[in-house]
This record gives structure tokens, C-alpha cells and sequence, in this order.
């Protein structure tokens, strides 16, 4: 079959039919979308690898479980991804330190923080920072409105089916937290203008 076309559905019935190609254009195809997801809940890379191989393991032995009649693959895998994440979070009470290098798959600088100034890229750095921790600072229930909707960009439809929840409820708690990380990042904020304003002071003495 050819799995660059096929849908993940025909992947599905093929992987259970003992394809193993079908396996693995699945995982190619799902992979990012569920890393992501878990690195920017965890902000570890480590878990995230962690979670993701547990994802597929959930595929390939318990596909059945999944029901397309209550949603698609794709939702079904974040499900299970969000899942091992909560559970991971409670049983470790696990918030790493957010020294790694951003993930080149993330997307939080794109959607979350403003563009800066070209001269001033460091600058630009420590925001993006200050928004990977604000994110991570976010209570469960609030930081993944926020990894699915604005990092994943995905529809309240697609967030409300993962999560189990009423639209009404994906837009409540992603309004709340917008507002969480505006205060969050408040400080940071003024802290950065305050910071520029004695660099310029700086250049003109």
C-alpha cells in the first residue's frame, strides 16, 4: 500500500494486520505532533521521548481500544499521550529546569512572544524563555489549553475531543489561561523594558 496517501485509518487496519510499514508510516506521521505535546507540557525532553514511545506502544498493543465512531486516530493518540503525561506529572511531581535549548519543533516563539528588535537577540531569547516557563508554571488543566490550541494550533473541536470536555470548556479555561500568562509574564516584561531603557541610556553616555 502506498502509506505516504493513505489515510490513518487504512494505516491502522494494515498495522493490524500485521504490516509493519504501516507502523512505521504512522509513527512518522503522528511522532512530532505527540513530542511536542509532551515536551511542552513537561519541558523535559527525556519524558517527552519517554511518553511518546509509551504512546505507540498503547498502538500497537492495545489498538483496539480505539473507536473511530467517538473521533479520529490522531485524537485518540493525543488522548493517550495526555494521559501518560498527567499520570507521569503526579506520580513524579516532575517540573525540570528549563536550561535545554528550545525544541526546533516548538512552536511557543512564533505564537506567544513578540518579535524584538533585530540588534537585540538576546533579548528576544530571554522572552521566549520567560514564556516556555510561563507555560510550564500553568496549572495541568490550563497549560494544556494552551500546548494544544496555541502551541499545537489545533481547533477547540479537535482540543475538546482530546481532552474529553465541551468546546464552552476548552474556550473558558484557554481565556483563563491567557490571562494567567499575561500576568505571569508581566513582571518579565517590565523588567525587559526597564533593562533596554539602561542599555539606551548607556549607548548615549
Amino acid at each position: 500500500m502506498k502509506t505516504d496517501t493513505s489515510s490513518d485509518s487504512e494505516l491502522l487496519q494494515a498495522m493490524r494486520a500485521g504490516d509493519e510499514e504501516a507502523l512505521a508510516a504512522l509513527y512518522r506521521r503522528r511522532q512530532p505532533g505527540i513530542y511536542r505535546f509532551a515536551l511542552q507540557m513537561c519541558g523535559s525532553r527525556e519524558l517527552a521521548e519517554d511518553i511518546t514511545q509509551e504512546v505507540f506502544m498503547v498502538l500497537v498493543h492495545d489498538a483496539h481500544t480505539f473507536d473511530p465512531a467517538r473521533g479520529s486516530l490522531s485524537a485518540f493518540l493525543m488522548g493517550v499521550a495526555r494521559h501518560h503525561v498527567l499520570r507521569r506529572l503526579q506520580r513524579e511531581r516532575f517540573y525540570v529546569s528549563m536550561d535545554e535549548a528550545p525544541d526546533n519543533g516548538s512552536r511557543s516563539s512564533l505564537v506567544l512572544v513578540p518579535m524584538v528588535g533585530p540588534l537585540d537577540e538576546m533579548s528576544r531569547t530571554e522572552a521566549i524563555e520567560a514564556v516556555r516557563r510561563a507555560v510550564l508554571a500553568l496549572p495541568e488543566r490550563y497549560r494544556e489549553v494552551v500546548v494544544l490550541c496555541d502551541l499545537q494550533e489545533m481547533s477547540y473541536g479537535e482540543t475538546a475531543e482530546i481532552l474529553g470536555c465541551a468546546i464552552g470548556t476548552v474556550r473558558s479555561r484557554l481565556h483563563r489561561a491567557r490571562a494567567l500568562l499575561i500576568e505571569k509574564l508581566r513582571p518579565a516584561r517590565e523588567e525587559d523594558a526597564a533593562s533596554s531603557t539602561v542599555k539606551s541610556t548607556r549607548c548615549f553616555a
